[in-house]
């Protein structure tokens, strides 16, 4: 019995050191989830490339697949993407590797926005994420339809992250 104790405590000590949140320059994270957000929702996807200790860029791309009846939209108004760029604070903060904090900014074809995530690894390339996001100065300052709101707005990003090594 004492074996087994001892090579399940290897085992996780093992697993924790290799999971990292955010590990510096030349870190890959890719990211797949559900996008949510007033009269719409769908799905998204992004990718983060480390540039240093604590900063990395990236692009995400949303495309709203379920969206308010009574809503006129195209593919137009349901897709976005946008280039990012990160702040990496779960390294500063002295929290867990397995962790990771990082406030950003993007610059998309709809707006420029601020984002705020956090994500949490359970083994060396499998994690969980979310975010937050929301425009800071939108390209069109008009009277927006219902369908022309779609990622133009607050929105709530979830799903799965994966460590690119």
């Amino acid at each position: 019995m004492k074996n087994y104790i001892a090579i399940l405590l290897l085992l996780v000590g093992t697993t924790s050191v290799l999971a990292q949140g955010y590990s510096g320059k030349g870190d890959q994270k890719f990211q797949v989830g559900a996008n949510l957000q007033d009269n719409g929702t769908g799905i998204t996807a992004s990718y983060d490339y480390g540039l240093g200790e604590n900063i990395s860029i990236g692009a995400t791309s949303s495309y709203s697949l379920g969206i308010g009846s009574g809503l006129d939209s195209g593919a137009r108004e349901r897709f976005d993407a946008k280039a990012r760029f990160s702040a990496h604070l779960g390294p500063v903060m002295g929290v867990s590797d397995r962790f990771d904090l990082y406030p950003g900014l993007d610059l998309g074809l709809k707006n420029f926005g601020f984002h705020t995530g956090a994500r949490y690894f359970f083994s060396e390339g499998f994690g969980v994420f979310t975010e937050l996001g929301f425009p800071i100065a939108r390209y069109d300052t008009g009277d927006l339809r219902p369908a022309e709101e779609l990622h133009n707005q607050f929105t709530i990003n979830l799903g799965a992250s994966f460590n690119f090594l």
